[in-house]
């Protein structure tokens, strides 16, 4: 199997996260990519205000593997996918971080590179591709790697 790095990060799951079920509520998941977003390009490229961010996400979507509750231990992973003429997609896992192979949700969005000021997409910023590249997904490289 092709390895990449991925980076990690802890989810403190909080009460208000619950629904009426007391799991963790779909909607939430999105918060979790979200942070994970945000720890990537923080850890990877050094952004952190958000007008910095040179992109618009497209698409996102998540698969529901398993209940998340208050009594779980979680933690998100990120890397991406593949990166494209003018855009890349970031792919997300939640494990269990006690019983890493218990997986709570895998995700995929796809973001567009942007350019804020001109209104369009562009393509990538100059050396995006090499400071990424240890946590590109290789090519026949399970989504769940």
């Amino acid at each position: 199997m092709n390895r990449h790095e991925k980076i990690r990060v802890e989810l403190p799951l909080r009460f208000r996260d619950l629904d009426a079920m007391g799991h963790v509520n779909n909607a939430v998941f999105f918060t979790y990519f979200e942070e994970g977003r945000k720890a990537f390009l923080h850890r990877v490229l050094g952004l952190v205000k958000p007008a910095d961010y040179f992109f618009i996400i497209a698409r996102i979507g998540c698969e529901f593997r398993a209940a998340l509750t208050l009594e779980d231990s979680a933690a998100l992973e990120i890397w991406i996918g593949k990166i494209g003429g003018k855009s890349f997609t970031f792919r997300y896992r939640i494990v269990d971080e006690g019983d890493p192979p218990r997986v709570f949700a895998r995700g995929e969005s796809v973001q567009v590179f942007f350019d804020y000021h001109a209104g369009r997409s562009t393509k990538a910023p100059a050396g995006f591709a090499e400071k990424v590249s240890s946590y590109v997904e290789l090519p026949h490289s399970s989504p769940s790697a």
